[in-house]
């Protein structure tokens, strides 16, 4: 079977037709398309259904956006990355609930894509052979597009798992009555919305084909490793929130009265948690075995010259066609002139003012395995370790996903095509990090800045105007969610556990004895500089656990997963009595200091200050250069801050007579008020 190639490079003008003039109920449950074209008619061909996917993609999965640095999501603004001020969560008072401003609580897309499956299943025939199915075309085609589909719809609901815990399970549309609308948006226990997700994920399965697809459409595989996501997520989160207001049957839990006595479905919590760790274990596994032995080799340096052998593990994230790249399952490849990003451009400079914290490049391990601790102070290291005074020694014999993405002050950026005229924002090489400029586009946050996703051609840094490919799903992340998953299950790491782990540590340049690393962790100092050392406010004692969440922590290094991991560990609740000061690369007292002109570094000025004062700290800390800023103080936290609030209006229209929210058939999440413009009380 071969599959239309979806290239991601234009919408389809009749989509446009088809939704024209749908009204939007962000703040509802959706109202049934308005065309022309009637349903029936429309989805009565393979061709058809393609499109509706197509539209969907780039609506749906991971990408870069039109201006925006896609490739480092959400590690912004965790203990990772950061910018220079604080995200309003790590404050008490200034994340509010909103009122109707938020689009987060949506349905128009879930509406969507519940259409789409009730009119193609009714047309393709309950036997899934196709062979009473009145959709012309190839059948086998129509089936893998449902398929594309049930995993597209799980992959919406795992954003509102994120977002909210419970929420509605809707797998029809619904008509437009007030009654109908009003009860169907009651909300789930959040681990029925789980194997909710799962179900779909195991459809999606189930409906594709066997087939060697290109890499930029879903594929049975890729439904296994969200799959091994997904259980992961929940299996955590129930284990680590066991007894509080987010878990069903918890302290307080929300959902009490909507769900009085609530029984899961394993019976328990801890069970439920089990099941949901032993889906995990068995999909990741399925594809861990799959690509082990086809990961991206890394040569462990950063190309310098056209005559250099190039470094594939590095190109993998800057390429423009990734098809080439087994590890890389699913990918959005993007068209010059088309469909376009700015990701380079960032890149090349100082990735819109977001920089790695100093605590994440303490983290990464030394290139025998050792942590940096075992070698002296972190200033000033033992020789081996070469301390932190300039950004070059910090990269030595490091791990090498840190030495080869982490950007150093004249290194090459670009190598070819470099007199190409439409890289308009290319810098040809690495200056010293702008953390004085005002610019958000071109200033540096903390001094240390990443060039992952950065191409070493001119040609993708025209400005907005970048082409390379977007990575959606790595198969590498099966081997960690195995690792972690597995461990979790049976305290042990078992045979499979350690080939996957040796694989990662190998790709990496680090010693593959992971039992030495884990041998001569401190739990204290890892606490220094990894919020995964926490869990419930409390360092963790197991060093193993804790090694398997460095080693996700350094190979997803901004690939969006870091906020999704700290909250399933439950990572922030000691901010909460001891607040965190966020700090960028070693500025006072050392060379780098003398990077900048006389003048430049200003503090103690109010808004004109460039830098945090060096009585504050010796290392630069971008929150702290005037007391307006948020995180000033240090990031602190609130227990509600693991989910997000609803917003108001969704209280009011679906309650009667639509003026109390209290009496509203949703309740809100736990801690954040039913009032609008106001923080949460714990």
């Amino acid at each position: 079977m071969k599959l239309i190639n979806y290239k991601y490079l234009f919408n389809i003008i009749l989509m446009t037709v088809l939704f024209a003039g749908v009204t939007s109920c962000d703040d509802f449950l959706d109202k049934e398309p308005m065309s022309n074209i009637s349903p029936e008619k429309f989805y009565s061909s393979a061709s058809q259904l393609d499109a509706i996917l197509m539209d969907l993609y780039p609506n749906i999965l991971p990408g870069h956006s039109n201006w925006s640095y896609g490739i480092y999501g959400e590690d912004n603004g965790t203990d990772n990355q950061i910018g220079v001020t604080a995200h309003n969560r790590y404050t008490t008072d200034r994340w509010l609930v909103p009122n109707s401003e938020s689009n987060n609580w949506a349905f128009n897309r879930i509406y969507h894509m519940n259409f789409y499956l009730n009119q193609t299943l009714q047309k393709f025939g309950e036997n899934m052979d196709g062979s009473e199915s009145v959709i012309t075309g190839n059948s086998a085609h129509v089936k893998h597009y449902i398929g594309e589909m049930y995993f597209l719809r799980a992959f919406e609901y795992f954003k509102k798992l994120q977002m909210f815990g419970d929420f509605p399970i809707i797998t029809e549309p619904l008509p437009d009555d007030i009654e109908v609308l009003t009860e169907a948006s009651k909300r789930s226990p959040r681990n029925e919305v789980a194997r909710f997700i799962l179900e779909d994920l195991d459809k999606a399965y189930a409906y594709m084909g066997e087939t060697d697809l290109n890499t930029t459409r879903i594929n049975k595989d890729v439904a296994l490793l969200l799959k091994s996501r997904v259980a992961l997520f929940e299996g955590t989160w129930l284990k680590n929130f066991k007894g509080t207001a987010f878990v069903p049957g918890g302290e307080n839990w929300p959902g009490a009265e909507q769900h009085p006595s609530y029984s899961y479905p394993a019976g328990s919590i801890d069970g439920e948690a089990t099941w949901f760790l032993t889906q995990a274990v068995d999909a990741a596994r399925i594809v861990g075995d799959k690509y082990k032995g086809s990961l991206t080799p890394n040569s462990g340096n950063l190309q310098q010259s056209p005559d250099e052998p190039e470094n594939p593990y590095y190109n993998m994230f800057s390429g423009e066609d990734l098809s080439d790249y087994p590890e890389v399952m699913l990918w959005r490849q993007y068209g010059r002139g088309l469909v376009t990003h700015n990701v380079n451009s960032a890149a090349g400079r100082g990735n819109y003012r977001i920089g790695l914290t100093r605590g994440y490049v303490q983290n990464f391990l030394m290139a025998d395995g050792t942590p940096v601790y075992t070698h002296g102070a972190y200033d000033e290291g033992n020789g081996y370790y070469m301390g932190d005074k300039t950004i070059a020694d910090v990269r030595a014999n490091r791990d090498s996903r840190l030495s080869l993405f982490l950007k150093e002050p004249g290194q090459k950026n670009i190598l070819f095509e470099p007199d190409n005229q439409e890289g308009t924002e290319a810098v040809m090489t690495e200056p010293f990090p702008a953390i004085t400029l005002g610019d958000t586009e071109r200033g540096y946050a903390t001094g240390y800045a990443l060039r992952k996703g950065g191409s070493l051609n001119r040609k993708h840094y025209a400005n907005g105007g970048g082409f390379t490919a977007a990575i959606a799903f790595r198969s590498v992340e099966a081997l960690l969610n195995y690792i972690e998953a597995s461990y979790l299950l049976n305290g042990t790491i078992d045979a499979t556990a350690a080939d996957y782990w040796r694989l990662i540590r190998e790709r990496a340049g680090v010693d593959t004895d992971f039992n030495n690393t884990i041998a001569l962790t401190d739990m204290s100092r890892e606490a220094e500089n990894d919020w995964g050392a926490y869990t419930a406010g409390t360092v963790i004692s197991d060093p193993t656990l804790y090694n398997i969440r460095r080693e996700r922590r350094s190979e997803l290094l901004a690939e969006g997963f870091r906020y999704m991991d700290l909250r399933r560990w439950r990572s922030m609740d000691q901010l909460i009595e001891t607040p965190h000061h966020m700090e960028g690369f070693h500025l006072w007292n050392t060379p780098m200091q003398e990077w900048y002109n006389e003048g430049e570094l200003t503090y103690d000025e109010g808004t004109n200050s460039t830098v945090s004062p060096p009585e504050k700290s010796e290392y630069l800390r971008p929150f702290e250069r005037y007391s307006g800023q948020a995180g000033y103080n240090g990031c602190t936290w609130r227990m509600a801050h693991y989910l997000e609030p609803i917003m108001i209006k969704q209280f009011l229209l679906t309650s009667p007579g639509g003026s109390d929210p209290a009496e509203s058939t949703i309740y809100q999440n736990p801690y954040w008020p039913l009032e609008a413009g106001v923080p949460a009380s714990n």
